[in-house]
């Protein structure tokens, strides 16, 4: 059973949940009152330890570290050195877990993971070579303790469970703490995750997990705030089982997550050599919560989520069960997925007894590579066979501690003698880099997403695969019964796990710490495909826009923004990968957005406009019938790319997803709203303008201009009403926007252009 309260509530004694409106008749609760009891959470004491400003309603955090990995950390490097930066004043670890792949490309997946180590060398970082850990087990492992903070530019910024609040971003929030600024934020809410009972030996992380997601994700019930585990279930579940639950908070949108720690988080921090990093963290005896989560671990089951999102999930009983309405219900989701360029079918996948036939099983990464949960699907498979026909199973442990130790206790050669082929530590089944299922297929996946195409599907080119995500332990259940979709509930296999024995060994061997000890004499590694940032304009007086994209639906995810997979070859490359920008949702986007930068660039070099878009000529005269523009000079009007999209940017932290709109002419998002902080970080941080709509989005259409006047001076006031205007027929029309608050620092870098320009001015003065 899960519950999700209706408004505040307080916790007293750590066990005894109170709803406010219930308040006035516990005695432990006399004079209570929430403004103060708020400052008995866990995650108010820890911001308040990294805040920067005297005021806890405006936060400004410095984190302890930082992590980042191979698709990102190039251009956060590029635009830091590009800010001023000389050495990396906190722990910076980059990680090779995405591009590790050296096949395909040429030698740029190799280049970039070079360009990590002379950073590291020359700026003081710390390096762990491809292969070698995936970052969120290897921050786990090294970096997490009680009571710190870390910021990460990958979403799955998660370790709560190890008493730190983590938080993923895009690459310019790193940028910022490079060059030894803060984290702005306005205080967040924090919800109670109150866990109760114990889960059955046959539930796996993944399934708690899942029904969380499923629980609140559409309700939006802890988007953008801290989700806080407590109760007497936290003791029920071993700390390596808890940090599976704790990096899919990321999909429920929160900002981050924190939990109460005891003996065994100790226990596990002693093991990694860190036992001074651990205190007890709990919440004070009288705390008041903005919402809670009530969980009882005894009642959730193996669980599935279907295509394509993890918040579609059902328990595997309920799937089996109602197998052809489920399917099909999945195949016309499907059908907007591909939009006519590909078929996906699933009903095709029932066998002639009524089962579920799968072709591929996954046990990767963050989530799923986790000790625990590898030596539990190695246990049930011990003995058994995956089967000779279409089904196959990889499995990633998360890093080679991990992957010694499996091998040391005879779990690897479990898994082999089963069929199933284990890999070394790597991100890529998570995000489309590896193990793309064939044409039509399904792939059930101890991973993080099963967006749409996140699997490596290309539906422009009529090929289409999905994913559903699920626990190792029904995953290895499935590959027991060759692919046919079974619950873990069916096997008495459970519970068998010896404990885990880290040894660092290959870490003092192989990864690079050179924290401290910044060289500058060092050369930074390049490469043909290594391209800095071009450069950024100053934001206009006054700006047009051209709807170069309309997307009504109900969330854009960054995947759809620019695809994840075989684009990670061109991260560190600006231009190169732009061209992939919303390329499996609207495939025309790249074409318009470039047409307009090309008409803005010869504006800014002091030619006509209109001789290159001779419909500005009926713009520019619409414009002059606005009050108060009628002498408006059009070649002091700043041209840029739009997108419409209704709730854009859930999912990854990467900063391309607005990079890229922004180095083909992207100047501003008009939105309902934002699915995440994180990609509204990055559009501001890149020089664009996050406007949101009043009203539908009926007037807008692909091709309009939209006019915003006094764009520059909007910008120094009143943000919560902003007349534009729509030019239509040769005739304006207004429509209302507005931006949603932004601190003084966002301001000024969106003026100036990007958080690049804004760094040099800085600096120049």
């Amino acid at each position: 059973m899960i519950k999700l309260y209706d408004g505040g509530v307080y916790l007293v004694g750590g066990n005894k949940i109170v709803p406010e409106a219930e308040a006035a008749g516990v005695p432990e609760l006399q004079g209570a009152c929430p403004e103060e009891a708020k400052k008995g959470t866990i995650a108010y004491s820890i911001l308040k330890a990294h805040n920067q400003n005297d005021n806890m309603d405006k936060l400004r955090i410095k984190f302890d570290s930082m992590a980042s990995h191979d698709i990102t950390f190039v251009g956060i490097v590029q635009t830091a050195r590009a800010s001023g930066m000389d050495k990396f004043p906190l722990p910076y670890v980059l990680t090779n877990c995405h591009n590790s792949l050296c096949a395909v490309g040429g030698t740029i997946n190799e280049d970039d993971h070079m360009f990590g180590l002379t950073a590291a060398k020359k700026y003081g970082g710390i390096y762990v070579p491809p292969h070698i850990a995936v970052i969120h087990q290897y921050m786990r492992e090294m970096m997490a303790g009680c009571g710190k903070m870390i910021l990460g530019s990958d979403s799955h910024t998660r370790y709560g469970a190890l008493g730190t609040m983590a938080i993923g971003e895009g690459g310019g929030e790193l940028v910022k703490q490079l060059l030894e600024d803060t984290y702005d934020i306005a205080y967040p809410g924090v919800v109670a995750v109150y866990l109760d009972g114990k889960p059955a030996p046959y539930v796996g992380p993944h399934d708690i997990a899942l029904a969380i997601v499923s629980a609140v994700f559409k309700k939006g019930y802890v988007k953008n705030k801290v989700m806080e585990f407590v109760g007497p279930g936290v003791a029920s579940m071993g700390t390596d089982y808890r940090n599976g639950v704790d990096v899919m908070t990321t999909e429920t949108t929160c900002l981050s997550s924190i939990w109460r720690t005891d003996e065994d988080t100790k226990a596990y921090l002693t093991m990694h050599g860190r036992g001074e990093d651990y205190k007890e963290l709990n919440p004070a005896d009288v705390t008041y919560y903005d919402g809670c989560v009530y969980i009882d671990l005894s009642t959730i089951k193996p669980m599935i989520a279907l295509p394509f999102h993890p918040s579609n999930a059902f328990t595997i009983d309920e799937v089996n069960a109602n197998l052809p309405d489920l399917l099909r219900e999945t195949e016309k989701a499907a059908e907007k997925v591909a939009g006519g360029r590909a078929k996906y079918t699933l009903m095709d996948k029932i066998t002639p007894d009524g089962k579920l036939q799968v072709q591929q099983g996954i046990i990767a990464g963050c989530a799923g590579g986790c000790y625990s949960s590898v030596i539990e699907a190695a246990n049930l498979l011990r003995g058994k066979s995956c089967g000779f026909g279409e089904f196959s199973l990889d499995v990633y442990p998360s890093s080679q501690p991990v992957f010694i130790d499996l091998a040391r206790k005879g779990a690897v050669a479990d898994l082999m003698a089963a069929g199933a082929i284990v890999k070394t530590a790597f991100c890529g089944p998570c995000f489309g880099a590896g193990d793309t299922p064939m044409h039509n297929g399904l792939s059930v996946r101890h991973t993080t997403r099963n967006f749409p195409n996140r699997e490596g599907s290309k539906p422009g080119n009529g090929q289409m695969a999905a994913v559903a995500l699920m626990d190792a332990r029904s995953i290895a259940a499935t590959a027991a019964n060759g692919g046919i979709l079974t619950s873990a509930e069916q096997y008495d296999c459970w519970g068998n796990v010896p404990e885990y024995n880290f040894d660092d060994t290959v870490y003092k061997a192989r990864v690079y710490n050179g924290y401290g000890k910044a060289d500058q004499a060092e050369e930074l590694f390049d490469g043909p495909n290594i391209k800095p940032w071009p450069s950024m304009e100053a934001l206009g007086e006054n700006i047009l826009l051209k709807v170069c994209s309309k997307i009504l639906d109900e969330v854009t995810t960054t995947d759809e923004l620019i695809p994840s997979g075989e684009t990670s070859s061109f991260r560190s490359n600006p231009l190169g990968l732009a061209e992939f920008t919303l390329s499996r949702r609207d495939p025309e986007y790249v074409g318009r957005s470039k047409a307009v930068d090309k008409t803005e660039r010869a504006r800014v070099a002091g030619q006509n406009a209109a001789e290159l878009d001779p419909a500005l000529n009926a713009v520019y005269a619409a414009i002059a019938q606005i009050p108060g523009s009628e002498n408006v000079d059009p070649a002091s009007i700043e041209i840029g790319s739009m997108i419409y999209a209704n709730k854009p940017g859930d999912g990854s932290a990467r900063e391309q997803a607005a990079s890229c709109q922004r180095v083909i002419g992207g100047l501003a998002n008009i939105t309902q709203d934002y699915a995440t902080k994180r990609y509204r970080s990055n559009v501001m941080n890149w020089g664009m303008i996050p406007f949101h709509l009043k009203g539908e989005p009926d007037m807008i259409e692909v091709d309009d201009y939209i006019y915003v006047p006094g764009i520059r001076k909007i910008m120094d006031g009143d943000l919560s009403d902003i007349k534009a205007y729509v030019i239509k027929d040769g005739k304006p029309q207004e429509i209302s926007l507005y931006i949603q608050d932004m601190t003084q620092n966002e301001r000024e870098i969106v003026k100036a252009g990007c958080l690049i320009n804004f760094n040099r001015n800085r600096k120049a003065k």
